[in-house]
């Protein structure tokens, strides 16, 4: 009996040739790219190729200095400090922005005018790092007629605490007044009940005259009371009599008068915007004293730009710019959230912050995520608003890497080894953050 036939095997089929997961051959996509490849190559591998060979030579390009240029890195006061800034930089300012930019997000949300409060915010993203470098020269000027972060602090300043005086106010050798040490100026004579007291000052630019003061006026003698006037002893375009009240003569207004005997205080007096004041009667035979409160230098506001504040001031002035940035792309992640899950985390009894806290926050990691690491990898490349904010007396105290590197290549004393060192650093220093990016990007797309 015979069995069933044998079966033979179908022969394998040809290997067809492989293509791409859009059909396209592997040559033919390798043509496509080869220009945008050699772009690459030429713009950013040998760049980077060559930088890294630089950086073990020498000034002149000539000698082999092996990791001597490295070694300067960190052992030159001047990097070092770029170093310092720079990781203040990294650290202060993308977290702040990103912070700022994630309230003004969530608090613009449900308000009608929110959009036109975002769209402010985010206007000076559209200014040059150039302009807002010179924008924020003028914001952080000294001098309070100029600058408007002094302008504003000295206006408070003077709010709460007493205004300046006259700084540069002091008596002629003929008046009635002499110095009494510490800055301060006294009657040479007591004075007496019935005899006003005149206290004659010069020294005062016109231009710097309080503009409530009004004509200087003699006091009007009273047998109860210590009178006088204090005013400033100098007429325009000249013809004034000195110690004697002019009628083109302005008092000082705001003057402190104290009367003093034994070296003690027995009564004080404020100037009236004439000039005069009255002093009671204990006052009868002391001696006036204007104190150095009077002629203390104007308070000036802060030296925003000088070596201990530049780095911060300039830090926000780059905030001023990017919070808009972190804003927007804040509100479009905010707008992607589920509703159903800040609803239900509502109806189980939180409260808006713990919704903020515990629900909007995690669900916004990813976008807070990408704003920060972008603004990270930003701040590391930072140059235009030091260069042009920090003036030249205070650089060195905000110089960062890529200001040094600029400084190290092309500066009076160029060194383009240690500058292809700097160059080097700072690659080393922006991949973590660019393979930190990549693994967040990779792990999104899986899920």
């Amino acid at each position: 009996m015979t069995g069933p036939p044998a079966v033979t095997a179908a022969p394998a089929p040809a290997p067809r040739a492989r293509k791409s997961v859009t059909g396209t051959r592997t040559y033919l996509a390798a043509g496509f790219l080869l220009p945008a490849l050699v772009l690459l190559g030429a713009l950013v591998v040998y760049p980077i190729g060559y930088s890294v060979y630089r950086s073990f030579f020498d000034q002149s390009g000539d000698g082999f200095a092996g990791i001597d240029n490295y070694k300067t890195l960190f052992t030159d006061d001047t990097i070092l400090t770029a170093v310092e800034n720079n990781a203040i930089w990294v650290v202060c300012a993308p977290t702040i922005a990103t912070v700022l930019g994630l309230i003004f997000a969530v608090l613009t949300e449900r308000v009608r005018w929110g959009t036109a409060f975002k769209l402010i915010v985010f206007m000076p993203m559209v200014i040059s790092m150039l302009a807002a470098g010179i924008i924020f020269r003028l914001v952080y000027e000294q001098d309070p007629d100029r600058g408007v972060a002094n302008a504003v602090w000295v206006g408070v300043h003077d709010t709460f605490a007493e205004s300046a005086g006259f700084p540069r106010a002091h008596p002629l050798p003929a008046a009635p007044l002499k110095p009494g040490g510490g800055g301060s100026f006294v009657t040479k004579d007591a004075v007496r009940a019935g005899q006003p007291a005149l206290l004659p000052l010069v020294g005062v630019a016109a231009d710097k005259m309080p503009s409530s003061a009004k004509a200087a006026e003699a006091a009007a003698a009273d047998p109860g009371e210590i009178t006088g006037t204090a005013w400033l002893d100098f007429t325009k375009g000249g013809g004034g009599t000195p110690n004697t009240i002019d009628s083109k003569e302005l008092g000082l207004k705001g003057l402190k008068i104290e009367a003093v005997r034994d070296g003690r205080v027995v009564a004080t007096a404020t100037t009236r915007a004439d000039g005069t004041f009255t002093l009671p009667a204990k006052a009868d035979g002391a001696q006036l004293r204007l104190p150095r409160s009077n002629f203390r230098e104007p308070y000036n506001g802060v030296n925003w730009l000088g070596p201990t504040l530049v780095t911060p001031a300039i830090i926000g002035s780059y905030i001023w710019m990017w919070a808009g940035f972190a804003m927007v792309l804040i509100a479009a992640g905010l707008a992607g959230l589920p509703r159903e899950l800040l609803e239900a985390a509502r109806v189980d009894g939180a409260n808006e912050w713990q919704v903020f806290r515990r629900v909007t926050v995690p669900l916004l990691a990813p976008v807070l995520a990408v704003v920060l690491v972008t603004l990270m990898i930003n701040v590391l490349k930072i140059f235009d608003l030091i260069f042009i904010i920090a003036p030249g007396s205070s650089q060195d105290d905000a110089n960062v890497l890529a200001l040094q590197l600029y400084r190290s290549s092309f500066g009076t004393d160029a060194d383009l080894g240690v500058g292809s060192a700097i160059a080097v650093l700072l690659l080393v220093l922006v991949v973590p953050v660019m393979l930190f990016n990549i693994r967040r990007m990779r792990r999104e797309a899986r899920r």
